[in-house]
């Protein structure tokens, strides 16, 4: 009953902005090439709402991914995987007089299948990244956000609470690219089951503290609830099911290099939950060998480097030109499936007069598991007595992924973006057996 409650309050608020949307959007307005909203301004009052302090949220993501060659199983197929953004943003300044204080509310909709699992990796062992970055942590509707931030000491000190993932603000970065290697917080895609991303929320505090205009030092903890994932728990906002706390710290510069913008980022997480080891016993022996339980560890921890620097701008026009972004994360080789992680992406906006706010890139990813994991793997295939790769019983061997991909954004409208992309993925889940495959896709990124 409390599942339907929820999804009825869900529903109910959709239908609610929807009604806003037919009832006040004007016809002249709506599709218009230079708005940044599809349905307008709504004849001007969204803008009107906006100066009083209240900023609907309403965006679309949809992904396309289609197995072109290899992979585990190659029967040709294509998959659809979406995600649907309702929200507000609160200037509660304007609303209540709250000096220097914003929150937010958001509900996130995800629905599909994905191609990464349905054929390119071998079921027993997946693969690492995705070809769909959009899909995943649970096709249903969630609360992902719900916080309250306020500034002090002249915007110096920023502090936020409430509900929301790490990677909105630590080891953060863009989505441009559909592959998952090359798309949001890093650290969080690698840190096995404790750093949540979008669209999970987690109970959370973020402390930041603007030490110079162009550098800033931030702390936050953040409730790690694995109870969080599950579909049932997509509105909880108790914390029975609590087992430690993630606490992540970042320094990030952002300079002018050349009057050209860049940020830099470096950053360490600890989580204080127990954690299994990959491989050993609480004697340090091999748990496969020996069959007792996996050694329990009282923390996890690592560390990351983010980098993206414009390089050149087109003709003194500085939203043109050609920018470089490079992702590593190193994580705990006790505990953690993924040792180490690197990515390098070349995005040039503006490739062309004719299409000025269009841009091309292109990224190459690495994504390295543990050599532990490969060992365990190799000795629970020995006490199964099995050592052939077709054998059901059989633990694939693990090594390194790397995914490829490049696309081409076309900028259709202010509220519209088409991006088609080609990616291609050697050794899908770092299985050496399994074909490399070649990945067609497409992405659609709207405003509403």
């Amino acid at each position: 009953m409390k599942k339907n409650n929820n999804a009825q309050r869900v529903c109910q608020l959709s239908a609610v902005a929807a009604m806003m949307l037919a009832g006040s959007a004007h016809a002249a307005e709506a599709f218009s090439a230079d708005s940044q909203w599809m349905t307008g301004d709504w004849g001007g009052e969204r803008t009107r709402l906006i100066e009083q302090g209240i900023d609907i949220k309403a965006d679309f993501v949809g992904e396309m991914g289609a197995n072109l060659d290899g992979g585990y199983n190659d029967d040709k197929t294509a998959r659809w995987s979406q995600q649907f953004g309702l929200g507000v943003a609160l200037d509660l300044e304007k609303l209540a007089g709250w000096g220097d204080t914003t929150a937010k509310i958001q509900f996130t909709r995800r629905d599909g299948r994905n191609i990464s699992n349905d054929r390119i990796g071998d079921p027993r062992a997946g693969t690492l990244s995705s070809s769909q970055e959009v899909w995943g942590r649970g096709q249903t509707t969630r609360l992902t956000q719900l916080w309250i931030k306020q500034q002090y000491f002249d915007s110096k000190l920023d502090v936020k609470a409430g509900y929301y993932g790490v990677g909105e603000d630590f080891n953060s970065f863009p989505c441009e690219f559909q592959n998952l290697a090359f798309c949001g917080s890093q650290a969080g895609n690698w840190a096995t089951g404790i750093w949540y991303n979008w669209p999970i929320m987690q109970a959370a505090i973020r402390v930041k503290y603007n030490l110079t205009p162009e550098l800033y030092a931030q702390i936050g903890a953040y409730n790690q609830n694995p109870s969080q994932l599950e579909n049932g728990n997509r509105y909880k906002l108790s914390g029975s099911g609590t087992q430690g706390t993630l606490i992540p710290v970042e320094l990030v510069w952002s300079p002018k290099l050349n009057s050209l913008p860049g940020e830099y980022r470096i950053g360490y997480y600890k989580s204080t939950a127990k954690a299994d080891d990959v491989r050993e016993d609480d004697n340090g022996q091999d748990a496969a060998t020996t069959g007792n339980a996996y050694r329990s560890h009282s923390s996890k921890d690592g560390y990351w480097f983010v980098v993206q620097q414009q390089l050149t701008s087109h003709n003194g026009d500085a939203s043109r030109g050609l920018n470089i972004a490079a992702n590593a994360t190193f994580h705990d080789k006790e505990t953690n499936v993924v040792d180490n992680y690197q990515s390098l992406m070349f995005v040039y906006k503006g490739p062309f007069n004719a299409r000025p706010k269009d841009d091309v890139g292109i990224g190459f990813s690495r994504i390295h598991v543990n050599e532990d994991v490969k060992k365990n793997a190799e000795l629970i295939n020995a006490a199964n007595g099995v050592s052939d790769y077709d054998d059901p019983l059989f633990s694939p061997l693990r090594g390194t992924e790397y995914n490829y991909e490049i696309n081409y954004g076309f900028h259709v409208t202010n509220w519209l973006t088409v991006r088609p992309n080609l990616q291609y993925i050697t050794h899908p889940g770092g299985v050496n057996e399994v074909d490399d495959a070649l990945v067609a896709g497409l992405k659609i990124q709207s405003v509403f």
